[in-house]
């Protein structure tokens, strides 16, 4: 990469929010400040028959208010979502897309489970009655690229498209892809994730992998990092975010926006019974690398967090050769949703984001006592308010998929946000 695409910067100028702690970008930051937990017993189906029964699901989202009624028939729940979190966040950035020429804005996405509550309608019409009850848009309603062009389509984003497929890590994938189609010359680009897992079908696949929580009480069923870690709690929603060229973002009067993608880096665990070590160490130095930031730089770390004991250790061990026993403020406040899979990370980044902008770590609501080896400055308890200009995002998707992303504040002297601190109870971020 030339030294000039590679000084283009990336921000990050609008976030649009459909998550288990609310619809809309402030009230779910309200939500993780106050520490109002989105988890409770699954309502999309009955769990009974499940040992899983409790889930993160988004509250109130009634597709028919956010979505085209044309499209809801033909796209699952997660691209409901998501249409909703891409349209919030478009009007956060304050963008017209008609302003833009069609092959200046290009949208990536995560995906996860891509559309399983629709293919499993589909396999129910199919087996009980018959091929000719099977809708034509079975074809492309579960395709993971199904919620990419059905927002590209409906904003007329012709650039570059795509979507990214590593599970919990994705959404870091998906911002570090719109980086570098920003830095090639695209002046915008939708980015981020949404997942909708919360049907028998995908709980089921779910369950294979042995690491969801099956405690029913709500608020000791995911407490990563601690002496009684269970695994994790499944969950809904994600966010969207609005990924412009600061020069681009500075000619239309956006400001530094929410922040800038300073660093990024991506790497795959070895395979079990590996000699080699986790990547998630070199995952985190290359990050910082490419933002030219040392460790004693980073204000927060939004860890992974994965509620599975030896999967937390080797996080907070990497942590610690990182950045030193307790160096680092640490949180995770998807402990309130769940995971949300596909857009699991691109909610963390809305999250840090708006951490950024106020100055207040979200506490990890949850732990109470950490477990052995578990050395990590995790905050508890409340918020944490301190002058924080970097903070650093870390996720890890099934099988091996490691990513991290590293923010920072607009600068202080540069002009006026397109989106400055609100006061509490504003929601002008939201979906409705």
């Amino acid at each position: 990469m030339s030294t000039s695409r590679a000084a283009v910067e990336a921000v990050v100028t609008g976030i649009g929010v459909v998550a288990p702690t609310g619809i809309g970008t402030e009230a779910h930051w309200q939500s993780v400040v106050a520490g109002k937990s989105g988890i409770g017993r699954i309502s999309r189906f009955d769990p009974t028959p499940y040992p899983v029964r409790l889930a993160g699901q988004v509250p109130g989202f009634l597709a028919r208010e956010q979505v085209p009624g044309r499209l809801i028939p033909q796209t699952d729940h997660w691209t409901h979502m998501a249409l909703a979190a891409a349209a919030a966040a478009l009007e956060d950035a304050r963008v017209d897309p008609a302003g833009f020429d069609d092959y200046d804005m290009a949208v990536v996405t995560a995906s996860s489970s891509g559309g399983t509550e629709f293919g499993q309608h589909e396999m129910e019409r199919l087996y009980l009655n018959g091929p000719s009850w099977v809708s034509a848009y079975q074809s492309i309603a579960w395709f993971y690229a199904a919620t990419t062009g059905q927002v590209s389509i409906r904003h007329g984003m012709r650039g570059p498209c795509g979507v990214i497929c590593c599970e919990q890590a994705g959404g870091i994938d998906a911002f570090g892809q719109a980086r570098r189609l920003i830095r090639l010359g695209s002046r915008l680009v939708v980015s981020g994730g949404t997942d909708a897992p919360l049907c028998p079908y995908g709980l089921v696949a779910q369950l294979s992998n042995g690491k969801l929580s099956q405690v029913d009480d709500q608020a000791r069923a995911y407490l990563p990092f601690d002496v009684h870690a269970s695994g994790h709690v499944p969950g809904e929603g994600g966010a969207l975010l609005i990924v412009e060229s600061a020069e681009s973002a500075s000619a239309r009067g956006a400001g530094g926006g929410y922040g800038t993608i300073a660093g990024y880096a991506a790497g795959f665990d070895p395979p079990p019974g590996s000699s080699r070590p986790p990547v998630l160490r070199r995952t985190m130095e290359r990050a910082l690398e490419d933002a030219g930031c040392p460790p004693s730089e980073v204000d927060v770390v939004f860890a992974d967090a994965a509620g599975v004991a030896e999967e937390d250790l080797a996080e907070a061990r990497a942590l610690t050769e990182v950045f030193g026993p307790r160096g680092v403020p640490v949180t995770a406040p998807k402990t309130l949703t769940g995971r949300l899979y596909g857009g699991g990370a691109s909610l963390d980044i809305a999250t840090a984001l708006l951490a950024l902008r106020d100055g207040l770590i979200p506490y990890t609501a949850g732990p109470g006592t950490l477990a052995p080896g578990c050395d990590i400055d995790l905050v508890t308890g409340q918020p944490r308010e301190l002058p924080l200009r970097t903070a650093l995002v870390l996720a890890r998707g099934y099988g091996g998929f490691t990513a991290a992303l590293v923010l920072r504040a607009p600068d202080p002297t540069s002009p006026p946000q397109a989106n400055p601190r609100r006061t509490p109870g504003e929601d002008k971020g939201g979906t409705g």
